[in-house]
């Protein structure tokens, strides 16, 4: 019996709005985070959080081309969906916006909101910080989050490109898988907690990660807390919370820019010139003689596929998300 069950997307994305909805959400933002959820899967990225069901989201300061958003505490989806949809207006009128989100909590992929930004035309930039996992470059203890970045770049007949990355080499769930079974990790994923590379998973989860490019991925995550997490006063670098962490506010930043192509270059022509940067590169030799990618092609690929063809949920969870439609649905679904 396969561990997977192949569930439709458009299905779960149904199930998991009504979950939503039953347990107090309102519709809007209940279908605003079964669709982050959904995209997230599409993608084949999964994550998950606790926070309040439905809370009441506003601008604290405003300009024209600015704005401070106090989440609180509710979901990171809606807040980043509510956020980038202010940017995307300010910088109609402003020609670019950039709002800061405050009291937030795990968003799900910062990829979702950075392409929001390309279907209205416009260049999306967004910025999440996160729990400690990483240390200040020449320190011991862990402080800065992987703390991901994600820029979407409209095209024209291609589809968009979208970067969206952490500031670590590998993310940790790669480093708990290997815990698990008991397999070593590649010398240089992870220090152990005297800041010594290591091999064993174990002594990397109670260490830290190691950041892209040494000193460089160390100085750009502490980068993005700052303009996320000091700078919306949320709290200060090393204070947002684990996500399993439930004994209060996660304190979790964001920050979400979007600008608008035609006040730089005409967008007809910006998108042609774009889709023709992408065929120079696909035409180029491959160096290992596989195609070539633009990033976030291949999760775009795969997120065509699912969409197609059905999405693979651990039977566990698959078993875990039927309890919850008896429980709020009445009935047994998916």
């Amino acid at each position: 019996m396969s561990d997977h069950v192949i569930l439709e997307a458009e299905a779960l994305r149904g199930f998991t709005e009504d979950v939503l909805k039953a347990a107090g959400m309102r519709p809007q933002p209940a279908a605003t985070v079964a669709d982050t959820l959904v995209y997230a899967d599409l993608r084949g990225v999964s994550s998950a959080g606790v926070m309040e069901i439905d809370p009441q989201m506003r601008l604290i300061r405003e300009a024209p081309a600015s704005g401070l958003l106090d989440a609180g505490n509710g979901f990171g989806q809606i807040a980043g969906m509510t956020a980038m949809e202010i940017a995307i207006e300010k910088a109609k009128s402003a020609g670019s916006a950039v709002i800061g989100i405050a009291n937030s909590n795990h968003f799900g992929v910062a990829a979702y909101f950075a392409e929001r930004a390309t279907r209205a035309g416009m260049v999306g930039i967004v910025l999440t910080n996160s729990s400690p996992a990483m240390t200040a470059f020449n320190t011991r203890i862990p402080l800065i989050g992987t703390n991901p970045i994600a820029f979407g770049i409209p095209a024209g007949a291609e589809r968009p490109i979208i970067l969206d990355m952490s500031t670590s080499l590998v993310a940790r769930g790669k480093i708990r898988l290997a815990s698990l079974t008991g397999k070593p990790i590649p010398l240089g994923w992870a220090y152990d907690d005297r800041g010594l590379p290591t091999e064993d998973a174990h002594a990397a989860l109670k260490g830290s990660l190691a950041p892209i490019g040494g000193p460089k991925g160390a100085g750009l995550s502490l980068i993005i807390d700052l303009l996320t997490g000091v700078l919306t006063g949320t709290g200060l670098t090393g204070e947002v919370k684990n996500i399993t962490d439930i004994s209060g506010p996660s304190r979790t930043g964001h920050l979400m820019i979007a600008f608008d192509v035609s006040r730089f270059i005409s967008p007809e022509l910006f998108k042609s010139s774009v889709d023709s940067v992408v065929a120079n590169i696909k035409a180029m030799p491959s160096a290992d003689g596989g195609p070539v990618f633009m990033p976030g092609e291949m999760e775009a690929i795969g997120a065509e596929r699912r969409a197609r063809d059905g999405i693979g949920v651990p039977r566990d969870i698959v078993d875990t998300l039927r309890g919850l439609s008896v429980t709020y649905l009445g009935e047994l679904r998916l």
